[in-house]
């Protein structure tokens, strides 16, 4: 795979010097048409110790307007990306549409250095490969260009580079021991990077091998191949804008389906108001307990409520939030998306708000809106909603596998006793600002979104992160079920060896 990366490419300097100012005026001119696409440029350079990764990344923020964009650099983890899953830190990470990010070490460092040091084995690898793939497979499918460039020396440049480097006192703190110790693995990392290279080289995101001997070679290569890719994706792009007809906001036709999930759940279920606060204060007590335990073992919670308008979303968290410490929790409230949003991934806001070892998010609506409101009233295409399933598991798998305790709450009501409490709170003036016409409007897709929630639970309850339906007809029985089954996932988790 690299033999083709080791036939001495080279420029000469007048070469060099005649092709760049027309090179960076064509960058400079694709940039600015990059600014009102709808993709971001995600570009990552990789490659052997001393193959110019650096000096290559030095040279577009050069040659491009570096306002418009970000260098990021992965080394060690943080205690705080530790204390999370491990790809939150390339979620944050990501370029906004029409901007470009560059990556000097991405998600291929860690295992590709991990499996040359013998920390991860054969099948550790593999797995890590696959999710690479998922996880670029999703930025893709979302939109994002990944423009992937592996800088190759052969075994003697790399040792004479690293020479030349450590010969010049300017240059000389470059060369760690980590490189010369890595150069004598040189073989070893060479095979696992053309097996790296080969695995993940997909149609939508290919890997370009670059020769790293000669600097204008190799500086005038990236940058040309840069310039295409985005030009060609803006060509697309125009293409598929002029030829597409204009996207409906219809929703799909709910197809004749009587029975569901929630048809079949006992609505007629009650606690009484004596029970209902004995149990509602032992719960709590039990919680608090656990909480600090969690706490103190770095186990983070991830709650997820959702439901019908006036579900008890509310009611819920007012329940959970006495039994925990204030600084050991945040609620997240989701909305429409904001303009910064909407310029990412649907799941980098989800991401952002992922909490540290210890701590708990509870989300009141969450990720789900892609495959529910958005689906229903056509804010997602079709195919963006039916490939959400698939991203949501994966998202939530990278939770559940860091040893986080992911729940998920549907809090359910008949329409009979939604219209009942949307009457009670026009009634209570500091419960009015809860009621808009939407509300109203909602009940009109009532059967398409019992639908969708089927769908949802149907392909996205797994053994990791469950969906846990609550009848919740009756508050007080909604409440004491699940600060129940909040409990009793801790319990369990606290009994469990750890995940990492």
């Amino acid at each position: 795979m690299f033999e083709v990366a080791e036939l001495g490419h080279a420029l000469s300097k007048k070469e060099y010097k005649l092709r760049v100012p027309e090179l960076r005026t064509e960058l400079l001119t694709i940039q600015e048409q990059l600014k009102q696409a709808d993709f971001p440029v995600l570009v990552l350079i990789s490659g052997v110790d001393g193959a110019g990764k650096g000096e290559t990344v030095n040279l577009l923020n050069e040659w491009l307007d570096p306002r418009y964009v970000r260098t990021h650099a992965f080394g060690p983890m943080s205690d705080e990306e530790r204390e999370r899953p491990h790809y939150w830190r390339f979620w944050r990470a990501l370029p906004p549409h029409g901007r470009i990010g560059l990556y000097v070490g991405s998600w291929y460092s860690q295992p590709v250095a991990e499996r040359v040091a013998g920390t991860l084995n054969e099948a550790e690898l593999d797995a890590s490969l696959l999710r690479i793939k998922t996880f670029e497979k999703e930025l893709v499918d979302d939109g994002a260009l990944v423009i992937k460039i592996w800088l190759h020396l052969s075994r003697a440049a790399q040792a004479a580079r690293l020479k030349k480097l450590e010969s010049n006192p300017a240059t000389a703190w470059r060369v760690t021991k980590q490189d010369k110790k890595h150069l004598k693995h040189y073989n070893q990392f060479r095979s696992i990077a053309e097996r790296t290279l080969r695995e993940t080289s997909t149609g939508e995101a290919p890997w370009i091998i670059v020769e790293g001997t000669d600097p204008g070679y190799r500086g005038l290569t990236v940058g040309q191949h840069i310039l295409e890719r985005i030009r060609l994706r803006l060509q697309q792009r125009e293409q598929q804008r002029v030829s597409l007809p204009p996207s409906s906001s219809e929703a799909l036709p709910v197809l004749t389906r009587p029975l569901t999930l929630l048809s079949h759940l006992d609505m007629n279920k009650r606690l009484g108001k004596k029970a209902y606060q004995e149990q509602l204060e032992k719960l709590q007590g039990r919680l608090h307990l656990l909480a600090r335990a969690a706490h103190e073992r770095k186990i983070s919670s991830v709650i997820v409520l959702e439901g019908w308008d006036a579900g008890g979303k509310g009611g819920l968290i007012r329940r959970i939030i006495p039994a925990l410490d204030a600084r050991h929790y945040q609620i997240i409230p989701i909305a429409a998306p904001t303009d910064e949003e909407r310029a990412h991934h649907y799941l980098w806001r989800f991401w952002r708000h992922i909490p540290r070892g210890g701590q708990i998010t509870i989300y009141d609506r969450s990720w789900y809106g892609r495959v529910l409101v958005e689906r229903v009233e056509g804010y997602a295409r079709p195919e963006e909603w039916m490939r959400a399933y698939a991203e949501i598991n994966d998202f939530e798998e990278q939770l559940s596998d860091h040893g986080t305790v992911v729940l998920k709450f549907w809090l359910h009501i008949d329409k009979d006793e939604q219209m009942v409490r949307f009457k009670a709170r026009e009634k209570i003036s500091y419960k009015q600002y809860k009621i808009t016409e939407e509300d109203y409007r909602n009940r009109e897709h009532w059967d398409e979104y019992e639908h969708a929630v089927n769908d949802m639970v149907e392909r996205t309850s797994t053994e990791y992160a469950p969906w846990v339906l609550i009848e919740g007809n009756d508050k007080r029985f909604a409440r004491i079920k699940a600060l129940q089954e909040y409990c009793d996932r801790l319990e369990a988790a606290l009994a469990a060896p750890p995940a990492h």
